[in-house]
Parts: structure tokens; sequence; C-alpha cells
């Protein structure tokens, strides 16, 4: 017999009544850090409402508090487009880098005003969450990505919901006060606070696990859990420092935007400031390195952003990071520690790098457990000995470095000479110096060790980009004679990746008995993402592969010099020294390295079969016009075959330029599906609008522009 209709209103109301006042103790507790109940009252009020859930399915909503926790393990992460990239902030590391910083900011905004937002550096991981509508007029949280290359993330919502400061919805009411749309972007750190670090490396010791060794890290982990009950009992937070509409920053400035954010609901870190000058950028900073330990999270510098959007549109980007923004990294913190051992490894180039086994020590956030020694001569010019007592630092780069050679009566000198080897450590080949270098380096071209750092890098993000390509995967690779060259890569198939093993041991834990068995390294699963992977690689571009070579002294930005300037690998491989040297960032030193590296044979069949694999060794090509000079466009909503990012490289190599918000100076706007209020300005200001088909057209493609509609006449 069904329940009568008043049984069942009163439970809605309750139900309701119930998801109002959690929501409004979490906001109180994970956002406010002022909590109004205990958490066995706020338990027994979470209880109720799970209860009343249970008795009336057809109440559950998505955004209900009981919700945040996903059902059953996610199979994997898709991937998603940024709606614009996700760059990181050039760095500062003392104040004279700092003042140059603040002259050239003031230099570019001309007579525009600067002001600095300064903000605590949080050590975390990047996250984009996206918001639409939700019924009622608010908006419900839709999709959470986390920063991955900057272009492309990884789709985390399920593991997102379960961080209780992060609002699955915004009331409607919220939206008008702030004067936002539906949709909307927030970008912020998800970070691990130092208690759950604790608690988490407290129940894997107790599961016999080794411990995380850093909060980023555990964070890092934790998002890329496939199971949000995992994700939920490690208690992440968020901290939100940016809010977009449209893919384009909230107009208001950086100071407005944090406070738009704490009334939308959203945690922002307290700790920030509005300043004006380098003296009081300074003393922030040195009050935040003072607090740094006291704070229940990790921080690694401060973060200073131009307040005014105007001022931050006039400075611009450089190809990598905004003129407007920079990262001031704290001094590196330092441990002193003992060498137990040195071993020489062997990279991609050949080159032979001692590095310092130490004894491991916690320093700057992690546990260092080895250090890079550079060369034979740095060795020498430390005097180091195996069992010396060292300075270790771990500073902005993150790299730990050896610093000095401690000797005092504490701290006995060591009495191993350290021996640099005459011979490959990987092959047993010769090394070699060359004359003017300081670097030892294995002249065999087929050193495995070689053959490894080169297969690791090419697949690196920032170069081909083949996720999946890491430590395990190359070395079974190798051991099991599967690839030669990195061109090998491209003949891999399911079947050849389906041989490679891992050996799992396992402890029975009622006997302590350990049981070593051989198993898949890889699943179907994985197998199909990473061959997708690497087909994918193919597209990355000729200035990506350029990198991916492994040409000495060339890296990102010079080989985007040369696959401008030459537009195929074909060109380069033919051009004299001194047309390279025509190139920007290009001398006698990088232009000698390019000619030797395809003049040696084995390099010339690599870029031949990489040819034949179908892999991309042509540049774009590149409008260069002026048809559009002198105009400014405005983009907004979603083009139909356009990415706007695409869109704007065209608008600009044609001599146009693109601004964030309409004014009165604005040429024209280009608006596509769902385009928001950057549209109705447009109409009110009577700027005119193009779709996409009519930008083409005005860039010179081949395209009919579509005829308005009456609407759009009207």
């Amino acid at each position: 017999m069904s329940e009568d209709k008043p049984g069942r209103e009163k439970a809605a109301a309750r139900i309701e009544n119930l998801r109002a006042e959690l929501r409004r103790h979490e906001h109180l507790y994970y956002v406010m850090d002022a909590p109004a109940i205990s958490d066995a009252e706020y338990d027994s009020l979470m209880n109720e409402l799970k209860r009343l859930e249970a008795e009336h399915p057809e109440l559950v909503t998505s955004d209900s508090p009981t919700q945040r926790v996903g059902g059953k393990p996610a199979e994997g992460f898709g991937k998603v487009k940024h709606s614009r990239p996700m760059l990181s902030l050039d760095n500062a590391y003392n104040v004279e880098e700092l003042t140059a910083w603040d002259k050239r900011v003031r230099e570019l905004a001309g007579l525009l005003p600067v002001e600095y937002v300064a903000e605590l550096k949080l050590d975390g991981l990047s996250v984009a969450l996206h918001y639409g509508p939700a019924d009622g007029g608010g908006s419900t949280l839709l999709t959470a990505i986390t920063r991955g290359d900057g272009q492309t993330g990884e789709d985390v919502t399920g593991n997102i919901r379960t961080i209780k400061s992060v609002p699955l919805t915004v009331s409607a009411v919220a939206l008008k006060k702030a004067g936002l749309p539906q949709a909307f972007e927030v970008r912020g750190e998800a970070v691990m606070p130092l208690a759950a670090f604790a608690r988490m490396n407290e129940e894997r010791e107790a599961d016999g696990l080794a411990p995380a060794v850093n909060p980023r890290n555990a964070a890092a982990g934790t998002l890329r859990t496939l199971d949000s009950k995992i994700v939920a009992r490690r208690r992440l937070d968020l901290y939100a420092y940016f809010l977009l509409v449209d893919g384009e920053y909230w107009p208001q400035g950086q100071s407005a935007t944090l406070q738009t954010l704490v009334s939308l609901g959203f945690r922002v870190n307290r700790n920030r400031k509005l300043l004006k000058s380098v003296e009081e950028m300074t003393a922030f900073i040195e009050d935040a390195e003072a607090r740094r330990s006291s704070l229940g999270y990790e921080i690694d510098g401060v973060v200073l952003k131009v307040d005014a959007q105007a001022t931050q549109e006039r400075l611009g980007y450089t190809g990598r990071a905004p003129r407007w923004g920079i990262a001031y990294k704290f001094t590196a913190q330092s441990a002193v520690t003992m060498v137990r051992d040195i071993i020489v490894q062997v990279g991609r180039t050949g080159k032979l790098t001692p590095v310092a086994d130490l004894v491991p020590v916690f320093v700057g956030g992690t546990t260092v457990s080895r250090a890079t020694l550079h060369n034979a001569d740095f060795i020498a010019g430390l005097g180091l000995k195996i069992g010396d007592w060292i300075k270790v630092e771990r500073g902005g780069d993150v790299i730990p470095k050896v610093v000095e050679v401690i000797e005092d009566h504490e701290h006995p000198r060591g009495t191993t000479e350290f021996a640099f080897p005459a011979q490959c450590p990987e092959c047993g080949s010769e090394v070699v110096r060359a004359e003017g270098e300081v670097d030892w380096r294995c002249v065999n071209a087929s050193c495995p060790a070689k053959l490894r750092e080169s297969l690791l890098h090419f697949g690196r993000r920032s170069v081909m980009n083949i996720e999946g390509l890491g430590d395990a995967v190359v070395q079974q690779l190798l051991e099991k004679e599967l690839v030669s060259s990195v061109a090998d890569l491209y003949s891999l198939d399911e079947e050849a990746l389906g041989k490679l093993k891992k050996e799992v041991v396992r402890v029975d834990k009622k006997t302590n008995e350990k049981t070593a068995k051989s198993e898949a390294l890889l699943g179907p699963k994985a197998i199909r993402t990473l061959l997708d992977q690497i087909e994918n690689s193919k597209k990355a571009g000729l200035a990506r592969l350029l990198m991916g070579l492994g040409i000495r002294f060339v890296g990102e930005r010079t080989a985007e010099f040369l696959a401008e300037e030459f537009g195929s690998i074909q060109a380069l491989e033919g051009a004299s020294a001194q047309e390279l040297e025509r190139v920007e960032e290009v001398g006698p030193r990088i232009s000698q390295a390019i000619i030797e590296f395809f003049s040696q044979p084995a390099n010339k069949e690599l870029v031949k079969r990489l040819n034949e694999a179908c892999v991309e060794m042509e540049a774009e090509k590149k409008m260069r016009s002026t048809q559009l000079e002198g105009l400014t466009f405005v983009l907004t909503g979603t083009l139909p075959t356009l990415s706007r990012e695409e869109a704007k490289k065209r608008i600009e190599a044609a001599g146009g330029k693109t601004a964030g918000s309409v004014s009165k100076n604005t040429d024209f706007v280009v608006a596509g599906e769902e385009a928001g209020s950057k549209l109705d300005k447009a109409h009110k200001l009577g700027v005119p609008v193009l779709s996409e088909p009519e930008l083409l057209a005005k860039l010179g493609a081949d395209i009919t522009p579509r005829k308005p509609t009456e609407e759009e006449q009207s």
C-alpha cells in the first residue's frame, strides 16, 4: 500500500530542511573554519537525512550532502580541454628579481593603475571546476578537471565532489548578487592538510605500505584514485583563486574576484592582501615565510598578481606565462645528512652524472634520499668523500642540491675517495670528455641507458605527451627487446604490450608469509589507452618532435623558433650553420649541435623511420597577413569548429587583436553557442557580431558566410 500524500510531503519538507542545515554547517566548518555544532550533532543530522532518503529514494537529488561520494569505482579518467590554457607563472627568488618584475610591469602599464594582490602559493594541485544551470535558477557542479598539460586535463569530477569545501550548488540569490550567469568556472588549488597527510601515512604504515613522501604528491595521487570513497577518507581541501565566464577572467579585478568567490560559498585563503609597492610585497613575503610552519598546509612561496583587469590585458602574456603575475619562491630549506655512496647515472645524451645516495632526511616538505653532484669537477671542488656529512638544500626549483661538506666534532669526515669511472657503468664502453666541457659521456650509440632515457624523454608531457610511457613500461620494453629506438614505439601492438610483466609480492596477514607472482604489467584497457596515446603523439607537431629527438641544447623555445623558421624537418636537416644562426636564440654552439645530429647515419635513419610511421614533420602553416590590422575582436560562446585559442591565433596572425571584454573600442564580437553577457553588451553598444563562418571569410578562408537569421537582423 502506497504512503499517504501528507506523509510524503512531510518527509520531503524535512529532507529539504536537513539538506539546507547540513550545507550551512559544511560551509561553516570547511570554508569558514567556524563550526557551530559538534561532530556528533553533525553526524546525527546526516544519519537522519540518509534514513529519510533511503525511505524515499524518489526524493534523492545529485546535490544532496549524502551524494558527495559516488557508488562503484570509476574505470578511468577522460580527457577534457580547458576553456583557456592553465598557464604557469614565472618565478622570482629574491628581492632584486621581484623589483625588476615590478619595474617591467609599471613600464608596460603606462598610465594604467598598478596594485598587486598577494596570495599564498599553496603546494597542491590546480583544478578547474565548471558549473552550469540548475533548477530554480542556481548553478550545479558539472565537471572538475585537473591542470594536466595546461591545455587538456583529466575529468576528476567524482573525486572533487567529495571535498566538502567545494559547493555542489550555488544559489540563484548568490549568482544574482554577484552578477554572474549560471554557467561559470572556478579555478583553485586542491591540497592535503598536514593533519590529513599524517593520518593517511599512519594508515599506510599500519597496512605495511610505504608512507607518502609529501602532501603535494599525496594530493595528486588521491585525485587520481579511481574509488571516490577512498578520496573522501583522505579529506582534501580546495582553495579558489580565479573566476571565469566564457573562458575569460571575471572583469572586476583579482581582489574583487576573491570577494565574489567568498560570496558564492567557495573557500578562499584568508592570507591575502592588496599591496602597492615592492616594500609592501617584501613585508608580506617575509611574514608568510615566518608563519608557514603554523598554517596546517604546505606553501612554497607567495603569488603576486596585478589587480586591475584592464592593466592585466595591457600587460598580456609571454609564450608560457602571464606578464601580470609572478610566483615568489621561498628561500631554500636545508638539512644535514650523510653520503652513503656516489652512484653514476647515464642520461639520454650519454652524459654521466654522479648522484649522492644519502641517509634519508626530511627537507623542504619531502624526504630526500638522493641529490645530484653534477660532474667530476663539482665533486673535486667540494672535496667530497663517501661517508662525509653534507648540507643539502631543496629550494624553489625543488631539485635537492648538495651545498657544502660539514666538518666538525659531531660530523667526522668520510674516508673513501670517489674515483670517476673510465668506462660507462651501464655498458662498459669508453667514456670521453670533449675539450672545453666538464661532462664525461658514453660514446656507445647503443648504450641501453641512453635508450631508456631517450624513451622516457620522448614520452614526457611537454614533449610528445605519451601518457603511460613511464619507468616500469620502458624498462620492460627494453628487457623484452621490443624497442631499440623511439621509432619502434610506433610498431607496438596489443600482443607486444601484453608481454610486459611485473612481480607482485603479497603478504599473508595471518602468517606474515610473502609470495611473489608474475602478473601482466598493463591490463587490456591500459594497453589500448597507451596505444591511443602513441597514435595521438604523431600529431604533436614539429616543435615537439624536435625536442623529442634529443638534439643537444634544443629545448622548448629553440624548437619552436626552428619549427617556425624552417617549417619542416627536411628543410632543417639541410640548413647551413649560417641559415641556422639567423634563427632567434640559435648561436654557433646550437647550430653545430644540430648539424652534428643530422650528420649521423643513425639519426638520419631514425628520422626516416618516424616519417614512415606518419609522425608529423611539418609545422602548421601560419597565416601571416595584415587584413585585420588595427581591428579588435572579442570572442564569446562556443564556436562550431574552432577552439577559442585557435580563433585567437588566427585573428592575431592576420594582424588583429583580441580583448577579454566588450567596449566602445571593440570592432567585432565573434559569437558562438551559449554566448553570454558579452553578446548582450555588443548589441547594446552597437558592436557588429560575427559568426564563425563570417570570421573565416574575413580571414580569407574559402567559406561562404551564412545568412543572418531574422532575430540577428533585428
